[in-house]
């Protein structure tokens, strides 16, 4: 996901967006644990666009702030 399309949803598409990535990132650390991942590099992804995500949420938390 870019930066682009992130910053183009809404303020609880954010939140509910990082839910569930986080939902899904667990579940994949889970099942690593217990076997081999199809797709290993997931993770990092998923990681990334988490932090994408809540760094949009902060940006936004700052402009209502008038920061």
């Amino acid at each position: 996901m870019k930066a682009e399309e992130i910053r183009g949803l809404a303020d609880d598409e954010l939140v509910a967006r990082v839910l569930e990535l986080e939902e899904e990132r667990f579940r994949l650390r889970f099942r690593s644990g217990t076997e081999a991942l199809e797709e290993p590099l997931r993770l990092r992804s998923i990681r990334r666009d988490i932090a994408r995500l809540k760094t949009v949420q902060r940006e936004r938390q700052l402009a209502a702030r008038g920061r």
